[in-house]
């Protein structure tokens, strides 16, 4: 296979301890996958987290990494352990306990896309599970790790903004007191992932882009936040969901005609995020 397990786009010189990462944006879908699978082309695409990779592509100019998935979310889920196999899709694979991830099918081999649609006609092999994961999710993970150590050496801290997009439908039944819908989801695994006052600052880039903001609800963050946010050596991992409808068509998978206009607040977000990131502005927070 031609596809890349990732891409990454460096900031030249790299002035912030801040470290982008989309994870679910691939949409190099290999001829293997689709040939077997009951979906089109089309509807495979559904779980993907499409353009989160455009809207976040400022980052490398404001001095921050960037890193994005090269294969989709169907094929290897980056959001996943890598224990994470589904016995209902992978021979010879035993079940690993309760894990409602995996029993629904959104394993690190995905069984299925959005709304449980099935991926594929039948099994795979436990070999062909594990040369994704040694082709794609290794590569993927040991480079995410390189930039956040990279970043502990440099800056003495590390932070992580996992990047991601949710299906409007997910925030029907996440209505303020004032009946205004988040925009924009943080997930910090409330409040065991990253630094509060980090938090606080990210939420407030956000507010102060005109976003609509809460925290957890209905996303607190998966793997990657829980794996890398590690406040003991000051590694920090938030979530960010942002509501898919603002920017895109959800069924057609295409960008609306305020995607540049989205793209552009968000870039005014990124300079604030990143600007935590910088020596200055640790030294002013101690």
């Amino acid at each position: 296979m031609s596809s890349q397990a990732f891409i990454l786009d460096r900031p030249d010189p790299c002035t912030s301890s801040v470290v982008f990462a989309s994870p679910h944006s691939g949409c190099d879908y290999p001829d293997a996958l689709l040939r077997r699978s009951i979906l089109n082309a089309h509807a495979i695409r559904s779980s993907e987290d499409a353009f989160v990779d455009r809207l976040f592509d400022a980052a490398p100019k404001f001095g921050a990494p960037l890193l994005r998935a090269g294969v989709p979310r169907a094929f290897v889920d980056y959001n996943r352990s890598a224990d994470e196999l589904d016995p209902a899709l992978i021979t010879g694979v035993r079940g690993i306990g309760n894990n409602p991830r995996v029993a629904s099918g959104l394993g690190v081999i995905p069984r299925v896309v959005s709304n449980g649609r099935a991926i594929y006609r039948g099994k795979i092999g436990l070999d062909e599970a594990e040369s994704r994961l040694e082709t794609y999710w290794r590569p993927y993970h040991k480079t995410l790790q390189s930039l956040l150590n990279d970043a502990l050496t440099n800056f003495g801290q590390a932070i992580l903004l996992d990047c991601h997009s949710m299906p409007r439908e997910a925030l029907d039944t996440l209505r303020d007191k004032g009946g205004t819908r988040p925009e924009i989801v943080l997930g910090d695994r409330f409040g065991t992932s990253a630094n509060g006052e980090i938090v606080e600052q990210v939420e407030a880039a956000f507010a102060a882009a005109g976003f609509v903001v809460s925290r957890n609800a209905p996303f607190a963050g998966a793997y990657v936040t829980q794996h890398y946010g590690r406040l003991g050596r000051n590694q920090h991992a938030i979530q960010i969901e942002i509501d898919r409808s603002i920017y895109m068509d959800e069924q057609l998978i295409e960008p609306l005609g305020g995607f540049d206009e989205v793209r552009e607040r968000l870039s005014r977000v990124i300079s604030d995020v990143v600007a935590i990131g910088r020596p200055s502005q640790q030294l002013a927070a101690e």
